[in-house]
């Protein structure tokens, strides 16, 4: 029965979002953007896809930030009419997902205002599915309290960032403190409510933030060399809902370098083939691009369960990832620079 009602209140949007998720990029349309000379050709060739005239009313030149400006905005339009369709408990579930979007406006704009830069250069540069009223007050603060009191009280983030509250002033190691600390609050809080929804949701999405958070704890970790956040700092900064917890994280709070890092991540199969031939060498693969083409593989994999919530956050995921390539493709273009062009992350085969 639980099927069934599912698809009385959720049914519609599930196809829909399924739909949505047959535009992305195949990698016919990559090798023909690879193989555009200017960014003019690279526009002609995103028009025979499902982006069609995005681009149309755009004057030459055409800038590599416009390309991403308007890749973006599509992707909002289609959350947002997914979000203005949808109904409780998914409705929750996709402002869950605008929340990361919205720690990293805070994190860019307390950054950009610490560093004396004008809020109107840099409100275009936050990501628009992380938009909330109050962020043009947020040049008032500073310090966290100010920050949490002038701004954020009023946001769904405030529960999160009562952690973070210190007075302490704002500056560059606290800033990263405090978007870390932020991330931790909501990935746990986010992976208790999909446990709260059971069934096949729990399943998906418990599995991908649990993913989310293991990665989260070895790039914090691999970060943190070299820099003064002492090791027990480190500790508290680790999202706890992920296959890491307790063991995991406790190995990774005592690493001292990046060898020791990858030992950890001997213990659990997945990460250890990410680890395995990641490196910064000519030919090899960052650990991010793994990282990436893991959560690839993982949101793909996710289409294949039906009646769940898990197919909305993972065709936001894919896009991003999408978004990500076409822009690297565009800089490559722009700059002339082809020797990497192909460097992108495969979605659709």
């Amino acid at each position: 029965m639980g099927d069934a009602y599912f698809n009385i209140d959720h049914g519609y949007l599930e196809g829909l979002v399924r739909g949505f998720k047959s535009g992305i990029l195949r990698d016919s349309d990559y090798q023909n953007l690879i193989e555009c000379q200017t960014l003019e050709d690279l526009k002609l060739s995103l028009q025979s896809t499902d982006y069609g005239n995005f681009l149309a009313n755009e004057p030459s030149p055409l800038a590599v930030s416009t390309i991403d400006d308007r890749l973006k905005e599509k992707l909002v339009a289609e959350f947002e009419h997914l979000r203005n369709q949808s109904l409780p408990p998914l409705s929750k579930f996709l402002d869950y997902i605008t929340y990361s979007y919205m720690i990293d406006n805070i994190v860019l704009l307390v950054t950009g205002t610490m560093h004396q830069r004008p809020l109107s250069e840099l409100l275009p540069k936050c990501h628009p599915l992380g938009s909330f009223e109050q962020m043009e007050a947020i040049h008032v603060a500073s310090t966290p309290s100010e920050l949490y009191n002038a701004v954020l009280v009023d946001t769904p983030l405030a529960p999160y960032f009562i952690d973070c509250i210190s007075e302490q002033d704002l500056d560059e190691m606290n800033i990263e403190i405090i978007r870390n600390t932020l991330y931790k609050a909501y990935l746990d809080d986010f992976y208790n409510f999909c446990q709260s929804l059971g069934g096949t949701t729990a399943e998906v999405m418990c599995e991908a933030l649990a993913f989310e958070a293991d990665r989260r704890a070895f790039i914090i970790t691999i970060n943190s060399f070299d820099t003064e956040l002492t090791k027990d700092d480190r500790f508290k900064l680790y999202p706890t809902c992920g296959r890491l917890y307790p063991d995991g994280l406790a190995s990774l709070s005592r690493a001292d370098d990046y060898e020791q890092v990858r030992a950890v991540a001997e213990y659990y199969a997945e990460y250890k083939a990410l680890f395995d031939g990641a490196g910064n060498n000519p030919g090899e693969k960052t650990l991010e691009d793994k990282f990436f083409e893991f959560e690839v593989k993982m949101m793909m994999d996710s289409f294949m369960r039906q009646f769940q919530f898990g197919v909305f956050y993972a065709y936001v995921k894919l896009k991003e990832q999408e978004i990500r390539n076409v822009v690297w493709i565009s800089e490559c273009v722009a700059q002339r620079h082809r020797a990497k062009i192909d460097s992108y992350i495969r979605i659709m085969p």
